[in-house]
């Protein structure tokens, strides 16, 4: 009777020590800007302050402005030779080099057909993915020759969030989370358990509920709690197995022990 008790505690330790994913706090350092957007490990951050999109190593500082299309909206650095900058209010996105000079500009009021993006992310090659709210579509378009390659049916759901990288998309609706490959099939479907905001690194997920973070591993429809001291959470990012969090003061590095 003791060895059955013995085990089933053994078990549920076991169970509970599986559901929660422990963070050690590797760094922090002093960062007030408007929007903390990337950290690459390798000392180069990108930020907005005051508009203006910023991309900072210990060599220089670079700058892109452009106040005729309003606040930005979203950047995405995942390709840092083509950065992209979402301006929701204008309908516009603008594609930057490495030196943030800009090289492509996508006026999505002046193309035809007409597409209403509420979200956008990184494609592959001269790719973008676009939620059209027109349709209610998920497109993976292609800006250079204004070709839609791949479509999803039609999602009638609030989007919250949407990431990828280049083979794959993630879209956060109110009612559920959803991945597609870059032919636009959705390859799975989760209930969202009240998240609002996700981040991706190597088909890994962190996911944010209030003022908590969750970890989805790949392949996996299990959230695991991200055990965290109480920090403020403004904004986080995944980059491999280190997850940044920022609260508008101090830019906080932590290494996760994944299972």
């Amino acid at each position: 009777m003791k060895i059955l008790v013995f085990a089933f505690l053994l078990s549920t330790v076991s169970m509970h020590s599986q559901s929660i994913i422990e963070a050690e706090l590797k760094s922090s350092k002093p960062l007030e800007v408007t929007t903390f957007v990337d950290d690459d490990g390798l000392e180069t951050t990108y930020y907005i302050k005051q508009n203006e999109f910023s991309k900072q190593n210990a060599k220089q500082t670079l700058h892109y402005t452009n106040l005729q299309l309003g606040p930005i909206t979203r950047v995405n650095t995942f390709n840092s030779l083509r950065l992209n900058l979402f301006y929701s209010n204008f309908n516009t996105v603008i594609i930057l080099d490495n030196r943030l000079a800009e090289i492509f500009k996508i006026d999505f009021n002046t193309i035809t057909p007409y597409r209403n993006p509420s979200h956008v992310a990184t494609g592959y090659d001269t790719t973008l993915w676009i939620f059209n709210d027109n349709t209610q579509q998920l497109e993976l378009y292609d800006y250079k020759t204004n070709a839609v390659r791949a479509a999803s049916t039609p999602i009638n759901n609030d989007v919250l969030d949407i990431v990828s990288n280049y083979n794959w998309c993630w879209l956060l609706t109110k009612d559920f989370l959803y991945q597609f490959n870059y032919v636009g099939s959705m390859v799975q479907k989760i209930k969202n358990e009240g998240f609002t905001k996700l981040d991706e690194s190597n088909e890994n997920l962190v996911l944010q509920k209030a003022n908590e973070l969750f970890y989805l591993k790949k392949g996996t429809s299990s959230f695991l709690k991200i055990k965290l001291p109480d920090l403020l959470i403004k904004q986080f990012l995944l980059t491999n197995e280190t997850l940044y969090l920022y609260d508008l003061k101090t830019l906080n590095q932590f290494q996760l022990k994944t299972p």
